[in-house]
């Protein structure tokens, strides 16, 4: 994509209002911009406030990058990685990653070193963990799909000991299944309210996007519906906005599928960010939460808008 040019006019052509309620996310003098680039495979972006900078995965290149705010520069932050996909932070700031490679969710401490959270569960080895959210409460929720061991490629060929579930890490360490059934479970985020966990069923046809309650003791699920179906498209990791819109990284390679498809909290499309390349995942940073951060196969992208996001955003 070393072709790639900003739009040259205001407002820019590539954010889409699909309904009139989204214009209000739009910012007439923000134009979408390439900040870095050069990836195989950018996944699992998070910002880090207090340092003003970004860090993503590049899965196949079995790296973690970071983009310095202040200066524009990319440096590795982790190389090797172990193949990282989603990234987060805990509520002490501390980095939560999920390894292809290592098939386990670790901890980043303050030092530096490396803590487990969870590599198996009732004695069998996680599959290949793909995306994570930490809750209020501190507990720490991800999806654990098959696609890293599925090859060579993002992680190591071989055979699935677990069922694809969605698990829950509880502060104290102990881990168990909060959602099964779940054809490949991808993205997931927390409405602002955490009474809702969403989870992207990325194998299921059509694809969806799946409302889980979480129930009152704040462990466990309960009613599941689905609250988007993708059509055409393939919505992979997402983030949640303070006013519950879901910003869902979408690809399938063609006009108008390759970028981000926003939804208001009742499932209908709003608006779209169109990128020359499929976006993976995003998260919401800068000083004020209010820039998007996409990370689009071999590029990170970034917009203004006029919200913020939701939590951990």
């Amino acid at each position: 994509m070393t072709d790639w040019q900003p739009a040259q006019r205001y407002p820019d052509p590539a954010v889409v209002s699909v309904d009139p309620s989204f214009d209000k996310y739009r910012i007439g003098l923000a134009k979408l911009e390439r900040i870095a680039t050069g990836c195989r495979w950018a996944e699992g972006p998070v910002w880090l406030g207090d340092t003003r900078s970004l860090l993503w995965s590049d899965i196949p290149n079995n790296r973690v990058l970071r983009w310095d705010e202040e200066t524009g520069k990319v440096s590795h932050f982790r190389k090797p990685s172990n193949n990282a996909n989603g990234l987060t932070r805990d509520r002490q700031g501390r980095i939560v990653t999920c390894e292809h490679g290592g098939r386990r969710v670790t901890r980043t401490e303050y030092d530096g070193t490396i803590t487990v959270v969870a590599d198996a569960f009732n004695g069998k080895r996680l599959n290949s963990p793909n995306d994570v959210v930490v809750k209020s409460d501190g507990s720490i929720w991800f999806t654990d799909p098959t696609f890293g061991v599925l090859g060579w490629y993002e992680g190591g060929k071989a055979e699935p000991e677990s069922p694809m579930n969605v698990y829950r890490v509880d502060p104290s360490g102990t881990i168990e299944v909060a959602a099964e059934g779940i054809n490949q479970p991808n993205g997931l985020a927390f409405s602002p309210d955490e009474k809702l966990l969403y989870i992207v069923e990325s194998r299921s046809v059509p694809r969806k996007i799946l409302a889980c309650k979480v129930n009152a003791n704040g462990r466990s699920l309960g009613e599941r519906s689905v609250l988007i179906e993708a059509g055409p498209g393939t919505p992979d990791g997402f983030r949640v906005d303070v006013d519950g819109n879901l910003w869902c990284g979408w690809g399938m390679g063609s006009e108008g599928l390759d970028g981000v498809h926003v939804f208001n909290p009742r499932g209908k499309l709003i608006g779209r960010i169109d990128l020359p390349e499929r976006c993976a995942n995003l998260c919401f940073g800068g000083l004020r939460r209010n820039r998007l951060f996409m990370a689009a196969s071999t590029s990170i992208y970034s917009l203004y808008v006029n919200t913020q996001g939701a939590g951990c955003c």
